[in-house]
């Protein structure tokens, strides 16, 4: 009985020893992807927030909380 556990737990560990040497490239290209994603986001949120629309929104917010009586 104890023979087969310790075989099965030895091929467990083989097989994920494996199957984390296969993927170890992978989590990088993941990061750069992910990274090339966030900054293009950035790109497109500063294009909209820098827009004269939303400039004049903001801007108007701000100005009526600022002349908040108390």
């Amino acid at each position: 009985m104890w023979v087969r556990a310790r075989a099965a737990v030895r091929r467990a560990k083989r097989t994920w020893t494996r199957r984390l040497r296969e993927d170890a490239g992978m989590a990088t290209a993941e990061y750069a992807v992910a990274t090339v994603a966030a900054c293009a986001f950035a790109a497109l949120l500063y294009k909209v927030v820098t827009s004269d629309q939303v400039s004049a929104a903001l801007e108007s917010m701000i100005g009526k909380a600022l002349n908040v009586s108390f």
